[in-house]
């Protein structure tokens, strides 16, 4: 009998560009601002561990509606927000001038900013540059822009978080693109050290919990479906069917959650408050 060897097939490397584009469709879906206003206080916390002061220059990158974008500009910096969704940014400046800071708003992509290297003393995200799909790529953007000496901050949502497992229930009624890497890598101590490390001189990483308060799981999910871009695209891209099982899985998870018991849902969701301190 002859045996004919096979070649193992090569794994295709995913077509980031795409994902990119798929990702800007879902973020610009809904309306993210309507839950991203509620996280106020972790753009605060965060500041707040990255000692941000007076008159330093501050990138907030995938800013989304700009809560660390506010938060640095209470803090009497200079900052510029950037983010891939201009009408997130259109949201953020109305905050903005609501409050009477002055601040620099730009359309940028966190794996191509468009700035010189050591142009910032801090660079800030908050559950934002952890989504993008080359994420060698904006950490190292990250730490190009930031002067050595500053500090990179972000806070990053944990795998095992409440969010975190969202997007393991999402993944099992739309199985994400071959190859892409979880956006909660940059919720690991590991990975943020190993990746981070080389150009640091010094990592902070603190575990954190953020509490999801809501009226009731109904409630909650009324919320998030209409307005949060992933949940939101993820029910119209299934059939009726489909829906009903992701809405009974989302229904389950918050119930694993939830801390309140009956007449209220208060759902702790653990994210790392992490300081990168370059080289």
């Amino acid at each position: 009998m002859t045996v004919t060897a096979t070649t193992p097939a090569t794994p295709t490397a995913p077509d980031l560009a795409a994902i990119k584009a798929k990702q800007q469709i879902a973020w610009s879906s809904g309306d993210y601002a309507v839950i991203g206003t509620t996280l106020q206080i972790v753009g605060e916390t965060l500041c707040e561990a990255a000692d941000v002061r007076s008159g330093e220059r501050v990138l907030d990158v995938a800013a989304g509606n700009g809560n660390a974008t506010l938060a640095a500009a209470r803090r009497f910096a200079d900052v510029i927000s950037t983010d891939y969704v201009p009408a997130l940014l259109d949201g953020a400046r109305l905050r903005a001038d609501a409050e009477g800071h002055t601040i620099d708003f730009k359309v940028a992509d966190a794996e191509d900013l468009p700035f010189g290297d050591d142009a910032f003393d801090v660079v800030l995200s908050t559950f934002g540059v952890m989504f993008t799909p080359d994420q060698e790529m904006a950490a190292h953007e990250l730490m190009r822009v930031v002067r050595p000496g500053g500090r990179v901050a972000l806070a990053n949502w944990t795998p095992a978080s409440f969010v975190g497992q969202i997007f393991v229930t999402l993944g099992k009624h739309i199985p994400p693109a071959a190859g892409l890497k979880p956006p909660s890598r940059w919720g690991t101590p590991e990975w943020i050290r190993s990746e981070f490390g080389p150009r640091a001189s010094d990592i902070q990483i603190a575990n954190k919990e953020f509490m999801f308060r809501y009226r009731s799981a109904e409630h909650w999910l009324d919320v998030f479906r209409n307005w949060y871009g992933p949940i939101h695209k993820a029910f119209l891209a299934l059939d009726a069917t489909g829906q009903q099982r992701l809405e009974q899985d989302l229904i389950a998870l918050v119930a694993r959650f939830n801390r309140a018991g009956r007449g209220a849902v208060v759902m702790p969701s653990e994210y790392l408050e992490i300081v990168i301190k370059k080289a």
